[in-house]
């Protein structure tokens, strides 16, 4: 037996007024779509088949894992969605279907889910929520022991049934063999002219199949975004737990109001965050660090122990017990050591800097490699530019390189090399040598009291 997710992802959404499909909008930095189906793979769900229409290349390439496409040529509801997959359904298979547009559905649901629906014996088995208002939803309509009797929308609902607080969430957990056999028997004889997935249950129902309902999710779950205003809510509903969920695994959030992390994000244990922090995309944030406030961190690694000021991090990787900023910049490819000190306005690109070395202020580092207990001073420039191609400047164990000084590529600081300050260094400075490239100073005497007269 297998665990199969069906997600339905073939509606344009026009309530987003966008030239994008629904499902590729963000929450938290992912698409609504790949949310959909780390919940599923995250519940045991063994392969994923994804419906696509309206827009189907672009969603397909914001898929981030692999799963068997297949494409709705014409949208005719649910039930029309699901019989295109049709062919990917094993007999044997428990089968989940699942919007893309449902981004909070959490992973221990859906495991509920399952192991309900094989308890209870059921051929299928619908998720549900009660709410204190259900006005607008399909009622859910159960026997006192859970079994299903019926799912019936709102207009079509009696004044009874209307009372009922349980409600669908479009959710569904089947047999494969029930799945298949309801589907050949559905049909579009309704004021909508659509294929609806809800009249399966009807049918397995009416056949003596034992459906059920499993009252496992929250309203907040099970809300689907069709417009702007709901993914902003979706967002919001999200950040929180996905801060919750940190600070519960002992992470410190001054204010978790006005700090924001993506769902993929990693922070160690008594890491302390300051407002305004931006955590973003696959960052790793060690135990014991501190994330100043403004700080923008995106795809990077920060070591235990380590600080960050109100800095920006690229792409990058940064040792333990460092300090960055404020102000500095880590652009990509950015590798630095342990026991480093980054100061402020220092920007870092596609360069190694070594343990215990240090660059306090006002310095470029780019394509450069630069050794242990190196001291960069202000101002320093490395020249990796040309106007056409750009060079790696290479700067060795203990060297020492003086404020305000150049370093063309390419070029080698030796080991314990020292550079004068002011100096433009062009050729490789030898070990232990000091290397002063500036123009002699002149001195004239007398020369402003002559040139007032």
């Amino acid at each position: 037996m297998k665990f199969k997710a069906i997600i339905l992802a073939a509606g344009k959404g026009t309530r987003m007024k966008s030239e994008e499909p629904k499902v590729v909008h963000k929450v938290c930095g992912k698409e609504m779509i790949n949310h959909v189906i780390d919940t599923s793979r995250s519940a045991g769900v063994d392969d994923v088949v994804v419906i696509l229409g309206h827009g189907a290349d672009c969603v397909n390439d914001r898929i981030n894992s692999d799963c068997e496409i297949v494409k709705q040529k014409e949208q005719l509801g649910t039930g029309h969605a699901v019989i295109q997959a049709k062919d990917k359904i094993g007999d044997e298979d428990t089968i989940l279907i699942i919007c893309g547009d449902t981004p909070l559905v959490k992973s221990e649901t859906i495991k509920n889910l399952f192991e309900h629906h094989h308890e209870r014996g059921n051929k299928a088995t619908v998720l549900t929520t009660v709410v204190d208002d259900p006005t607008g939803y399909g009622r859910v309509i159960t026997t006192e022991d859970g079994e299903l009797i019926k799912i019936v929308e709102q207009k079509d609902a009696s004044e009874e049934e209307k009372s009922v607080r349980e409600i669908n969430s479009g959710i569904y957990c089947f047999s494969g063999a029930s799945l298949k056999h309801s589907l050949e028997s559905i049909d579009n004889d309704n004021a909508q002219g659509e294929y609806y997935l809800t009249d399966t249950i009807k049918i397995l129902r009416e056949e003596g199949s034992k459906v059920g309902a499993y009252k496992g999710a929250t309203i907040d779950e099970l809300m689907g975004v069709n417009s702007r205003v709901q993914l902003s809510q979706a967002e919001e509903i999200m950040r929180a737990r996905i801060n919750e969920g940190h600070m519960d695994n002992g992470v410190t959030m001054i204010n978790p109001a006005t700090t924001y992390i993506e769902s993929d994000v990693q922070i160690g244990s008594d890491t302390i965050i300051y407002p305004g922090a931006m955590l973003m995309g696959s960052t790793k944030i060690g135990k014991s660090a501190i994330i100043g406030m403004n700080s923008s961190i995106t795809n990077s690694t920060i070591g235990d122990f380590t600080e960050v000021k109100n800095s920006t991090i690229i792409d990058s990787v940064v040792g333990s017990h460092t300090t960055v900023g404020p102000y500095a910049y880590l652009r990509p490819n950015a590798n630095v050591g342990d026991h480093v000190k980054i100061g402020d306005f220092v920007e870092i690109k596609n360069s190694n800097i070594g343990n215990n070395s240090k660059a306090s202020h006002l310095a470029y580092i780019g394509d450069a490699d630069v050794g242990e207990n190196v001291n960069i001073g202000c101002g320093v420039v490395f020249v990796n530019y040309d106007g056409e191609k750009k060079f790696r400047s290479t700067v060795k164990d203990g060297a020492f390189v003086g404020s305000n000084s150049n370093l063309v590529a390419p070029v080698t600081v030796e080991e314990k090399g020292y550079i004068a300050a002011g100096s433009t260094i062009t050729d490789d400075v030898p070990n232990a040598s000091l290397a002063i490239a500036r123009a002699r100073q002149v001195v004239k005497d007398g020369w402003v009291d002559k040139n007032k007269k």
